[in-house]
């Protein structure tokens, strides 16, 4: 069954641009993660300062893999070992899990 996974973060105001030239910036292996299908980053327009990411997988198996794997260690290691002085992109991190029981795509 497919799987879902957003990471909520908190972005302080005025750091947005920061976070989406961080991730602009990333190595890109999530894409070659075994069981990857998608992945967005969305920023919030109105009522949140929360920003989005949606990775979509073949399983939550491959999820879980994913994240166990040393890749994804090497990448949020690169991400919190910054430089004292480059100020945090985001402040907080919440993982919302889900199933995907329906799906459509364009007639």
């Amino acid at each position: 069954m497919p799987f879902v996974a957003i990471n909520v973060l908190t972005v302080p105001e005025g750091r947005g641009d920061l976070l989406e030239q961080r991730f602009a910036g990333r190595a890109g292996s999530v894409e070659r993660a075994a069981g990857f299908e998608r992945f967005e980053l969305l920023r919030p327009v109105e009522g949140t300062d929360s920003y989005l990411v949606y990775t979509r997988w073949r399983s939550r198996e491959d999820f879980e893999a994913w994240t166990s794997s040393q890749t994804f260690e090497r990448g949020h290691a690169q991400a919190s070992g910054r430089p004292d002085d480059q100020p945090r992109a985001a402040t907080g991190s919440t993982i919302w899990s889900f199933e995907v029981v329906q799906d459509a795509d364009p007639a």
